[in-house]
Parts: structure tokens; sequence; C-alpha cells
């Protein structure tokens, strides 16, 4: 779904170049000059149809603000913009319940924005938890972060943090304060972090104790920051924010360690190790597939090598629909490889038979050119000691595949060659 931004704002100039910096963040824009224009679109869509509003605090028909009042009440978060920065109106704005404000006057106000709006959209679908004995402090937080579009979970008692965490893989930061009836705050960071690395997990220890040692022993049980209540809005989200980005700055690094550049598929060093820790859990029975597309060389030849990485991204995205929940790979070149485990030889021969076929009906289009390709499979539920070995008989039944005329899947037993 593509979200929409309201833009209120009825500078020319500045809403030119507002519109430029939302639409390079992927999202539609719709544009009023007033408060009376934006209700008139208001009452011909749906709020849930918008990411946010972004809105001038000062516009001919709503010179104090008034904007702002009429996108909270229709649910849609508020980020204000403005060109006065006196404390009495800052004050007046993060008095209400908005994700932001930016002043005019900062030059770095367009990139700001630009980062705010690619934030509100990746928030969807991160998870915080509060664990907090205080009701009042667990809804404060919670309606907070749920400003900047955050899914909140909330316990009041640590081991109920501790079974949500559990329950809730979309968690990627715990905010917890020291005073719990069950457990400390410090005792529960360090039974977290039994569970999860600071790179799965970032989590932030809170308390009204502005004691030097709960800090310390905050961050010596494993917490990644501090912060003293009662703590100010804007402090508030910058940690969380600073927090949240470590988290899928670790993320990045790890996809990118582990990912094929070119197709975004496992890389070889990474499917051995998925593969390996899956063996070490012990299996009933497992197949292992190499599969190498027919004459990859003759497509980049005749279509150039732009059309043949075109190629290889589509194999790429049908091997992820057919076999999402196996362990695949980009071995190199023009060649997969699939780990099935638990699964039989002839089980496995027939998906990568309907793989095989749906490859070979695919009509491959890119800059004008289009291409149908064939590839040859070899499998085998051979059990040997190792990976390598399974492979190498799999690589061998790859060569008999080629050899008896491309285009089929050949197994260990005779007379298992599949063709079109």
């Amino acid at each position: 779904m593509k979200f929409k931004v309201l833009l209120i704002e009825d500078d020319a100039s500045n809403m030119r170049v507002l519109k430029r910096v939302i639409g390079k963040a992927n999202l539609d824009v719709v544009t009023a000059n007033t408060l009376t224009e934006a209700k008139v679109i208001f009452e011909n869509t749906s709020p849930e149809a918008y990411l946010c509003a972004v809105i001038d605090y000062t516009l001919p028909d709503a010179p104090g603000g008034e904007a702002i009042d009429y996108a909270i009440e229709a649910f849609i978060p508020a980020i204000v913009i403005t060109g006065k920065i006196d404390e009495d109106i800052r004050e007046h704005i993060l008095s209400k319940p908005v994700v932001d404000y930016i002043p005019k006057q900062n030059a770095q106000m367009f990139e700001y924005l630009s980062r705010l709006l690619a934030r509100l959209e990746k928030n969807k679908r991160i998870g915080v938890l509060i664990a907090d004995d205080s009701r009042l402090s667990r809804n404060k937080m919670s309606s907070l972060l749920t400003r900047h579009n955050f899914t909140t979970y909330t316990a009041s008692r640590a081991k109920q943090g501790l079974k949500i965490l559990s329950e809730n893989p979309s968690i990627k930061l715990m905010i917890t304060d020291e005073n719990m009836p069950d457990m400390s705050g410090v005792e529960l960071v360090a039974e977290v972090r039994k569970l999860y690395d600071k790179d799965q997990l970032s989590i932030i220890g809170v308390s009204s104790d502005r004691s030097p040692s709960l800090l310390a022993n905050f961050i010596k049980s494993g917490a990644n920051d501090y912060l003293n209540k009662p703590y100010c809005h804007e402090e508030f989200f910058c940690r969380i924010v600073q927090n949240v980005e470590h988290i899928e700055q670790i993320e990045a690094i790890r996809k990118a360690a582990n990912s094929d550049y070119l197709t975004g598929l496992p890389n070889r060093r990474h499917f051995f190790q998925q593969v390996d820790n899956t063996i070490r859990r012990g299996l009933s029975s497992m197949s292992m597939a190499l599969i190498d597309l027919d004459n990859f060389k003759n497509i980049n030849d005749s279509f150039g090598h732009d059309f043949g990485d075109a190629v290889l991204k589509e194999v790429a995205r049908i091997i992820i629909r057919h076999f999402s929940r196996f362990h695949v790979s980009r071995f190199g070149g023009e060649e997969f490889c699939i780990f099935f485990p638990n699964i039989e030889q002839q089980h496995a021969v027939n998906l990568l038979n309907d793989f095989r076929e749906a490859v070979a009906n695919k009509l491959i289009k890119s800059k004008g050119v289009s291409h149908a390709c064939t590839l040859s499979i070899g499998v085998t539920s051979k059990t040997k000691k190792t990976i390598e070995s399974m492979l190498a008989i799999a690589d061998a039944h790859l060569y008999e595949a080629k050899a008896q005329g491309r285009n089929c899947v050949i197994g260990d037993k005779e007379n298992n060659r599949t063709s079109l």
C-alpha cells in the first residue's frame, strides 16, 4: 500500500519544494493551501490512507495552529513546520500530540523531513516493549510511540515482559523502568541479554533516580542507553530513533555480508552456515539440489550482460516464490542451490519440476528484449558426512542433466529424468 501525505502550506515556493521532498520518499502528496481546503479533502478520503500530515503552523484561516488540532482529531499524525521559532510557539506545538516540529529557518529542514517521513513508514513494522509498573508512565510512553507509528506492547511485571518478548519477534526495542515488583530493571536487562544480543534488541533503562551508579549498572548489565525521568518529548524520540536505527544498521550490515549483491539471495557462505545449523538439529531426511541456467553464456553474448543480470534476478524471484520455506542460495555465476530439510527425494523432484516448468514458461523482458530460458537440475538425497559430499553428488547429476539434453531434473535413481 502506497501511503499519502497531506501537505497544508500557503507559501507557493515552500509548497513546490516540500512536494518534491515527499515525492522522493515514494509517497503520494495531497495538497491544500488552507485549513478549509484540507477539511474538504478529509471529507472524501479515509484517514487510514495517510501516513501523516505536514502542516504549516500559520495559515490564512488558521493563524494559531488550528490545523494541527484538526489533523489530530482526524487521527492523522501531524508534523508541524513553522517560520516562528520563539519558545511560546514551541511549547504550544509540543503541548499537542504531534510527531515533531521543524523550524523553516533550519537549513536542514528538507533533509530532516525526508528522514522523518521514511522513519514513520518503517516504524509501522517495528514493535517496542515498555516494561514499567506505573500505568501512568506506560501510557505516556505508549502514547508518544504511537504518534510515530510504532506498535507498542506494555508490561507491568518483568516476567510478563519476557513472555511478550518471546511471542513478538517484531520487537526491536525494550524500555524498562528500574522499579518493578518481581525484579529490578537492571535484573530484567541481564535476563533479556541471556536471550537477545545487542544486535537483535536495543534496551533503554529509565528511572527517576539520578544516581550515577544506576546508569552504570544498567549499561554494565547490557542496556544500550539510559533516560532520566522526567524527560522532554524531543529527547525521548532522539533516544528511541538512535537505538532503533542501531538495530537497523546492524541488520543492514548482516544482510550485505550474507546476501548475493545481484539477486538478494543468501550467498554461498551464509548458505553453508544455515544448512550446517539445520543438520545439527537432526533430520529424518534431506535433499540437496544444484540448478544451472542452460546456455547462459549465449544469453550474455546475444543480449548483453544487463539482460543476463535481469534473467538471474527473475530466476531468483521465482526461486523465492517456490522455495521460501527452504534454504536457498546463489552459488555464483548462473548456478543456484537449494537444501530441503526433512524432504524425501521424490517430493524434492516434484517441487523442482514445478519450478523448472515455471522458469521455462516465463518470458523474461527487459529494456526491449524478450527471451525465455530453461535450466537443468541435479538433486540427491544421499546423506554423507559433509554438505560438500551431497553437493558433489548433486553436481554429478547436474552434469548428467546437461548431457541428456538440458531442461530436466536428474536424481539419485535411474529413470528419474523428467523434462518438458
